[in-house]
C-alpha cells in the first residue's frame, strides 16, 4: 500500500525520520513530501535516502531552480490518485489552517485537497497554539469532514513550555495508520460471506432488469476484512471492479444465483453482511426471443424475487456461535423510519442505511455517508468517510456484537 507523508515545519520535523522506518517495517510504500519551512529542520536529502525516492518539495520544479513543467504541475494529481492514505505528521497549526480552509497554497495542501483517500494528522506545536480557539476550530471543521486526528502528547516542548503540543509518540501515529488501512490483523479465524454489486433478472436474451449499483461498498468491505485477516468470500453480481487479493470470488448474475450461493456458504460463516443491491422484482417468465418494439405500450408482469436476508434472519439455529447479520438500506425518503423497519422484518443485527439522494452518499460514488441501525434501539451516524473507511466501522461494530 502506498501513502504520502507530508512533514511540516516544527522542531518535530525530524522525529518524521524514525516515523518513515515504523511505516516500512508495515509494508508500506512512502512518499514523503515536505513544505518549505520543514527543510529548515530536516533536508529532503535524510528522507530521500530513507526511501529511495524523490522527495516532494516544491510544486513546479526544484525551488524555482528548475522551469515549471507538466509533469510537475499536474504530479499532485498524480500523487492524489495512487496512494491509500495521506499522514502529515507533525502538522503545524499553520497546515491545519490551510486544510480546514481549503488554501492550496503549496504541493501538500493542494495534495490534501486532491486526494479522496483518507487523511491523517498529527499535530505539533506549542501549547499556546494548539490551545488557541482558532487551532481547536479548525480541527473541530478537519474532524468533521472525516480527518483522523492523532492528539499531541503532553509535556515539555522544545520552546521551554509545558503542557500538550508535543508530537504523538510514532507508535500511536503508525497504530492509527494501521486501523484507519484496516491492517489490524482481529479478523482472523474467522469467515466473513459479502455480496456486493447489483444482480440483473432476464427480460429476453438482449434485456434485463437491474440497479445502478456499482458494487463499490461490497468490495469495500472485502478488501477491509481480508486485510484484517478473515477468511473473506466476496459474492458478486456483474461489476467492473478488480477483484480484491486474497478473496474468494464467487461471480452470479440472478437473484436466484446469488441466494444458491448465499445459502451454500452462510452455514460456515460468522458473519454475514449483504451489501449487494438485489433486484426486488423479475419477470414471471423471460422470454426466449428478443420482444420486438411494436406502436404501443409493453405491460410487463413481474413477480418478487427471494429475499436473501429475511431468510437468513428468520434461521433459528446459527452455526459457529452467534453469526453476525448485516443488512443495507439504500433510501431516497424517510431514512431512519425505513431502516427501523427494515431492521425488525429481516431480523438483521445492523442495518446500514444511507439516503442516495445526498451528494457523496449515491451510487457509483467512492464515498458514502451512512447510519447504522443496531439491534438494541441505538443509531451510529457516520460523516462523509470514503468506503473503505465505512467498511472498517462497518466490521468494527461487528466485532463490538460478537462481543455482546
Amino acid at each position: 500500500m502506498k501513502i504520502a507523508l507530508g512533514v511540516t515545519g516544527g522542531v518535530a520535523a525530524y522525529k518524521a525520520a524514525e516515523l518513515v522506518r515504523r511505516l516500512q517495517q508495515e509494508k508500506l510504500d512512502v512518499q514523503v513530501v515536505m513544505t518549505r519551512s520543514a527543510q529548515e529542520f530536516i533536508t529532503p536529502l535524510t528522507f530521500a535516502a530513507l526511501t529511495g525516492k524523490k522527495v516532494i518539495t516544491e510544486m513546479f520544479g526544484a525551488g524555482g531552480a528548475e522551469p515549471a513543467n507538466v509533469e510537475s504541475a499536474i504530479e499532485h494529481i498524480a500523487v492524489a490518485q495512487r496512494i491509500d492514505l495521506l499522514l502529515v505528521a507533525p502538522a503545524t497549526a499553520d497546515i491545519l489552517a490551510h486544510f480546514a480552509q481549503g488554501i492550496a497554497r503549496d504541493f501538500l495542501s493542494t495534495l490534501y485537497l486532491a486526494t479522496k483517500a483518507p487523511v491523517v494528522v498529527a499535530p505539533a506545536m506549542n501549547v499556546n497554539m494548539w490551545e488557541h480557539p482558532a487551532t481547536q476550530e479548525n480541527l473541530q471543521k478537519l474532524r468533521a469532514r472525516g480527518v483522523h486526528v492523532v492528539d499531541p502528547d503532553e509535556g515539555y516542548l522544545a520552546c521551554g513550555m509545558t503542557g500538550a503540543g508535543r508530537l504523538a509518540a510514532t507508535d500511536a501515529i503508525v497504530e492509527k495508520v494501521r486501523a484507519v488501512l484496516g491492517l489490524r490483523r482481529d479478523l482472523e479465524g474467522q469467515t466473513i460471506v459479502i455480496t456486493a454489486g447489483p444482480t440483473r433478472e432476464d427480460l429476453d436474451p438482449v434485456r434485463f432488469l437491474t440497479n445502478r449499483s456499482s458494487g463499490k461498498m461490497g468490495y469495500a468491505l472485502a478488501e477491509a476484512a481480508a486485510r484484517r485477516g478473515a477468511h473473506v468470500v466476496l459474492i458478486s453480481g456483474p461489476t467492473d471492479l478488480p477483484i480484491p487479493e486474497s478473496v474468494d470470488w464467487v461471480p452470479v448474475r440472478s437473484t436466484e444465483e446469488m441466494r444458491a450461493a448465499v445459502r451454500e456458504r452462510a452455514s460456515d460463516a460468522n458473519v454475514v453482511i449483504m451489501a449487494a443491491a438485489v433486484a426486488d422484482y423479475r419477470p414471471t417468465a423471460a422470454q426466449k426471443q428478443k420482444l420486438k418494439r411494436g406502436d404501443g405500450g409493453l405491460t410487463l408482469e413481474l413477480e418478487p424475487t427471494p429475499d436473501i436476508l429475511a431468510e437468513l434472519g428468520r434461521e433459528p439455529v446459527r452455526q459457529n456461535g452467534r453469526r453476525v447479520l448485516v443488512g443495507f438500506a439504500a433510501e431516497t425518503d424517510h431514512l431512519a423510519e425505513n431502516a427501523r423497519d427494515k431492521l425488525a422484518r429481516k431480523g438483521a443485527d445492523v442495518i446500514v442505511a444511507n439516503d442516495v439522494t445526498q451528494e457523496g452518499a449515491g451510487f457509483d460514488t467512492d464515498t458514502n455517508i451512512v447510519t447504522m441501525f443496531l439491534r438494541d434501539g441505538r443509531e451510529l451516524p457516520l460523516p462523509k468517510l470514503t468506503k473503505f473507511e465505512v467498511a472498517n466501522r462497518i466490521l468494527d461494530q461487528v466485532l463490538e456484537g460478537q462481543k455482546r
